[in-house]
């Protein structure tokens, strides 16, 4: 008798959400740090390079029009695998309209592209969260998170490192037509994934669409608490983030090449492994039981960066406490996701995951900016000692509302007509 932890790493299901993370991440570099690259060194002036920053925004305000796609249903593949197919379609012919252009000779052309591909990119995250979250049985949300993690992640090795790689060899243009045909991964996934096994009915107006996401999840018991939960789990763990190359190399004394291969490389597969063993032990444990013991793990691998900043350059101790974080990290992100997925309405997930994640990203958008004030004020070990008081509160919830948040693993939200 095959064991129900096996049936979930052969999942169809997993496999589909693998290969859309990796949908999910590929436009996000072509669009930010690649397309950055190709500015700099077409001599782009640095003023203009900035202002391409700005091409980000639709990642921050993609809840706007998130209600459109719960509302409406593309007349192929059905409500959620139609819209990744529109927008994954639109995003081949983005990248490749990317590659027709050049920062030399029409760079105003470029950014629009880069825009479109922007909010496209934002667009089918949407879609792609709602479809995850629809999609999965509740003892897949955990691998399921890990999935879209470990495909999302690698993605964005292949737009950023591989393309930049690529670029020298064979020119910027032809590297974005690769990265144009490699989208093409997630047009056939969406074409070849399951439906969710039960479907729930779209809402039955643009306002319905709009309202009752935002008064379901306030109609939830304790729902001010749950929200502040997921404003606050992964708070004190982005606010050590924010500062941590700085720290690595002003603030220690370790080179640019240290923090690449440490922190970059070994922090990049500590932390797949870590969404992976969060993955893997949520199939086998409870949800509140993985929030509490990610988030301690979480909140005591900031601690590593301030035995760092007292210590001093010491690479064992870099390797340990890069290693630690980013496996702490993913691990806390594989039980947030699995979280945040629960707590949705299958009717309106579109819509709802979207206001979670703006939610979660409150506090670093909030108190980030300030985080060079606390290391002033503070100094380093102190900054990061701040960062694990800071993660308290979220632990504090999670104990509070552990019967809340037992309840909403075994019962999923209910699909109700809108």
């Amino acid at each position: 008798m095959t064991s129900p932890y096996l049936e979930v790493l052969r999942s169809p299901r997993i496999a589909a959400v693998l290969l859309l993370g990796f949908s999910s991440g590929l436009p996000l570099s072509l669009t930010g740090s690649t397309l950055q690259a190709w500015l700099t060194v077409s001599a782009v002036d640095i003023a203009t390079i900035a202002w391409f920053s700005w091409i980000g925004l639709p990642y921050a305000l993609k809840f706007l029009w998130a209600p459109l796609m719960d509302r409406f249903v593309p007349p192929l593949l059905g409500r959620r695998r139609g819209w990744m197919l529109l927008t994954q379609i639109g995003l081949v012919t983005g990248i490749a309209a990317m590659a027709f252009s050049s920062p030399a000779e029409s760079l105003w052309a470029l950014g629009c592209a880069a825009l479109a591909v922007a909010f496209l990119s934002a667009s089918q995250d949407v879609v792609i969260d709602a479809y995850r979250t629809d999609v999965l049985r509740a003892e897949e949300r955990g691998m399921g998170a890990a999935a879209g993690v470990f495909g999302y992640r690698i993605a964005m090795l292949v737009s950023g490192a591989l393309a930049l790689i690529l670029a020298d060899q064979i020119g910027w243009r032809t590297t974005y037509f690769v990265m144009a045909a490699v989208m093409l991964v997630g047009a056939v996934t969406a074409w070849l994934a399951p439906e969710p096994e039960v479907v729930a009915a779209a809402p039955r107006t643009l306002g319905a669409a709009v309202v009752r996401p935002i008064a379901d999840l306030f109609s939830r018991p304790g729902a001010v608490a749950l929200l502040a939960l997921v404003m606050l789990y992964k708070f004190g763990d982005a606010l050590a983030g924010t500062l941590t190359t700085a720290f690595l190399i002003r603030g220690v004394g370790f080179s640019p090449t240290d923090v690449g291969v440490v922190n970059k490389g070994l922090g990049l597969a500590a932390l797949l492994a870590g969404a992976l063993l969060g993955g893997t032990a949520l199939a086998r444990m409870s949800l509140v039981r993985a929030l509490l013991i990610f988030g301690v793990l979480q909140a005591v691998s900031n601690l590593s960066f301030a035995w760092l900043a007292l210590a001093g350059k010491s690479y064992p101790l870099l390797i340990f406490t890069v290693g630690f974080e980013n496996l702490a990290s993913g691990m806390g992100t594989a039980a947030f996701v699995a979280f945040a997925m629960a707590l949705c309405n299958h009717s309106f997930s579109a819509t709802q995951y979207a206001l979670l994640s703006a939610i979660a990203s409150l506090g670093r958008i909030l108190f980030g900016p300030m985080a060079g004030s606390m290391v002033e004020g503070l100094g380093w070990d102190g900054f990061f000692v701040l960062t694990f008081f800071a993660a308290l509160p979220g632990l504090g919830l999670v104990w509070a509302m552990r019967e809340n948040i037992a309840a909403i693993e075994n019962r999923a939200a209910p699909a109700v007509p809108a």
